[in-house]
């Protein structure tokens, strides 16, 4: 045990919240990049109790019968892969160590979703009901980081990086630095962000689609050997029932009724994050004008049409983490007058 585990448990509550959940999946996965096409290509969970003390730990790297996309990343190369399991070859082992547990991982609707898909296409659900996201947790307790990456996390509780995109180091380092912020959330009664980890159904893989090792799957082979052959059709959403209340003010909730648009990648599929907007009671906008209330981009720096008229009109803009953050508690339609 060392010092920072000493001061740790000393420093534990003499009564543990009882809402707590009562067990936690903290996990990393490694992908071929970032759209809903992208797969996984490594896994990592480490089982964590109640409290937050390492039960045991998994990792497997996954054939996802593809390119491996960024390697100068995630160092994977095509040969590593070519002989790793298929998804559906370790969807138990994975299963088992989610199963009952709330998923805890680093920017969670990132990896949530990527799970989610890779269940879907295996015809398997998730044993998850909830995630936490340890961004989400960082910002509840008020932590003083600089931004909102792992390495900083890691550093503010002197947790040491080894091997940086590692899923089972990432996962290592996370669990790491979980179990203080769970302490600190404990002491101060602060309530866990956790949110609902839905399964999609949307994607389904031919049942006969053989093992393709890497050699075999660049170029039109790579498309043959994975694809979705259902999504959700486009359609025409209902017309949001609130008046619009104007513009998000910082620090304060969504409020039902908002105008909310939404410019360039996003790590969950923007058709699924627009209808978590519209569940919530917002009005997903498709253009910016003077009447939007909140843009949400990852690169507000960009000079889309739509980044160009938010700063011209002075729409506040937020990044998708963020806003899946504001999305769990969103108020309800100011009353007339």
């Amino acid at each position: 045990m060392t010092m920072l585990d000493d001061r740790q448990t000393a420093a534990a509550p003499q009564a543990w919240p009882t809402a707590y959940p009562q067990g936690y999946a903290v996990v990393d996965v490694e992908t071929t990049g970032l759209s809903r096409d992208d797969r996984i290509i490594s896994a990592a969970v480490y089982r964590l109790d109640a409290q937050g003390n390492v039960e045991d730990h998994w990792y497997s790297t996954v054939n996802p019968q593809r390119d491996p996309g960024p390697v100068w990343i995630h160092g994977l190369t095509s040969d590593v892969l070519a002989d790793a399991p298929l998804f559906p070859e370790i969807v138990g082992e994975l299963s088992e160590r989610l199963a009952d547990r709330v998923l805890v991982a680093h920017n969670a609707v990132f990896d949530w979703s990527m799970l989610a898909r890779e269940y879907a296409r295996a015809e398997r659900v998730a044993p998850v009901r909830q995630r936490l996201c340890t961004i989400a947790l960082s910002k509840e307790l008020a932590l003083p980081l600089p931004n909102h990456k792992l390495e900083s996390l890691a550093a503010h509780f002197g947790v040491v990086q080894q091997r940086a995109h590692h899923a089972l180091d990432d996962a290592r380092v996370l669990a790491e630095a979980f179990r203080p912020s769970l302490h600190a959330a404990a002491r101060g009664g602060v309530r866990l962000p956790l949110l609902e980890c839905r399964p999609l159904t949307e994607w389904s893989q031919s049942p006969a689609t053989p093992r393709i090792g890497y050699q075999a799957t660049h170029g039109s082979a790579a498309s043959s050997s994975y694809r979705p052959t259902s999504w959700r059709p486009s359609r025409k959403r209902p017309a949001c029932p609130y008046p619009n209340p104007g513009r998000y003010e910082a620090e304060k909730p969504l409020v039902q009724g908002m105008r909310v648009a939404f410019s360039g990648d996003t790590s969950i599929d923007r058709e699924l994050l627009e209808d978590r907007a519209t569940e919530a009671g917002l009005h997903v906008a498709t253009s910016v004008s003077r009447l939007t209330s909140l843009l949400v981009t990852n690169d507000p720096d960009s000079a889309t049409s739509k980044t160009v008229k938010a700063k011209s009109f002075g729409t506040p803009v937020i990044d998708e983490a963020a806003f899946t953050q504001l999305l769990r508690d969103v108020a309800p339609a100011r009353a007339d007058g």
